[in-house]
């Protein structure tokens, strides 16, 4: 391979929250390491994000090992901008040996170590950390391809801001954390907008007087592992909550949206003949959604009353059901000038295209337990939703995974040297 080639004993791929994170668990270590970055630290959150959004987590949660949020305002919610800077200044302070601008265009397995390559320069490592991010690429099903040509396509990756929509009306996949903010957004600068639901998850932003994330780390919720529930994957795959960070701490679920002019429809399900078809289910999807926010503030009533604590905390609440109408539309004719736009809100993947190891299983999808790669020795992966804990996809979630992976990967290399004499 061409270029010099630096041996090291572990290169750590990404440098955003978990990354960083894994730096400074090695360093403390005293594990040599290098820190390869394809752009600028945080560089998700600085050019792959639209301008408004602020975090899901209150200041208070964001949190890595060796640095806490000390701001004056704990209760609010993170813009992109204070996003980057948190994470910025963690790299600052934790010291991290990063080398920005150096994307891996190969990474391979030689022998018993790996070769990762970038601009003409190759690092020769006993152990590669993969922290280069869960949302690198829009998920965006088929069927887009038949999306009628006068209808302009776009994804909630590559969106920034409402006015560089087309004007009209517009037509937005995706009900979870991403399709709401947005729906509400557009909505507000005079678009109409109707919203396709499938699978959702519902939380109130406050409950009882408190953030909903607090009460999430009150129940022990956020620190359950992935190897202490039945069905992983499909935990792995559950929809992220209905939650925006906003200064008012407001709740915008379905009937906020609908309250303020957003039509609803079922999952998309097809588009052919220049029409859009959606699921007949939407007040079955809707029901569901508002049956698992009430077992979850039941469980919040049973803990609160478990350490007698009613008297300190207000009172319980419910809330009311989405309301659906008795007849949802079931298609729209995206030739008549119904829908100038469609943005898939509909998720987002990892690129492995510069991985060289086979790896991944027929979804595409890194094989690993809890992080540690499968077949691949000395191989890690961090930064996905519920690597090993509820919490892994969120800011502070990333010190747990990163204490655990570091501690295996730190033994890993012990036992290679063991075997070297």
């Amino acid at each position: 391979m061409p270029g010099p080639v630096n041996r090291i004993p572990t290169v750590v791929i990404g440098a955003g929250r978990a990354g960083l994170a894994v730096s400074h668990l090695l360093t403390e270590r005293g594990v040599d390491h290098v820190v390869l970055e394809r752009g600028e630290v945080a560089n998700t959150w600085r050019r792959e994000r639209w301008n408004s959004l602020r975090l899901l987590t209150p200041n208070w949660q964001a949190r890595l090992p060796g640095l806490l949020y000390d701001g004056d305002d704990p209760d609010g919610f993170m813009s992109i901008s204070e996003v980057v800077d948190f994470i910025d200044g963690y790299a600052r302070h934790v010291d991290a040996p990063v080398e920005t601008h150096t994307p891996v265009i190969s990474l391979r397995r030689d022998g018993d170590r790996y070769a990762v390559a970038s601009n003409g320069r190759t690092w020769e490592a006993m152990s590669v950390v993969i922290a280069s991010g869960a949302f690198n690429r829009s998920k965006v099903p088929p069927i887009v391809s038949d999306l009628p040509p006068t209808v302009a396509s776009v994804t909630a990756f590559d969106y920034k801001r409402p006015d560089e929509l087309r004007e009209g009306k517009v037509l937005i996949v995706g009900a979870s954390a991403t399709g709401i903010q947005l729906a509400e957004e557009i909505h507000r600068s005079g678009r109409p907008v109707t919203l396709s639901v499938g699978e959702h998850v519902r939380m109130p932003r406050t409950y009882r007087g408190r953030d909903i994330q607090w009460w999430l780390e009150q129940i022990g919720r956020l620190d359950e592992r992935y190897d202490e529930v039945d069905d992983l994957v499909r935990a792995r795959h559950v929809p992220s909550p209905q939650l925006v960070g906003t200064p008012e701490r407001r709740t915008v679920d379905l009937n906020t949206l609908t309250a303020q002019g957003v039509g609803l429809v079922g999952r998309i399900s097809a588009i052919s003949d220049g029409n859009a078809y959606f699921s007949g289910s939407l007040r079955n999807v809707c029901a569901l959604a508002d049956l698992k926010q009430i077992r979850l503030l039941d469980l919040i009533d049973e803990w609160v009353g478990e350490q007698r604590l009613n008297a300190e905390i207000g009172e319980p609440e419910r809330f009311a059901d989405t309301v659906v109408d008795e007849d949802p539309t079931l298609s729209l004719d995206l030739t008549k000038g119904t829908i100038e736009t469609v943005l898939w809100a509909t998720g987002y993947q990892p690129d492995y295209s510069w991985l060289d190891i086979p790896v991944l299983d027929r979804k595409g999808e890194i094989s690993h337990d809890g992080g540690v790669v499968i077949d691949s020795p000395g191989l890690y992966r961090i930064g996905l939703n519920f690597l090993r804990r509820r919490k892994s996809s969120f800011i502070h979630g990333a010190e747990d995974d990163a204490v655990d992976l570091t501690e295996h990967l730190a033994g890993y290399l012990d036992s290679l040297s063991a075997k070297t004499g």
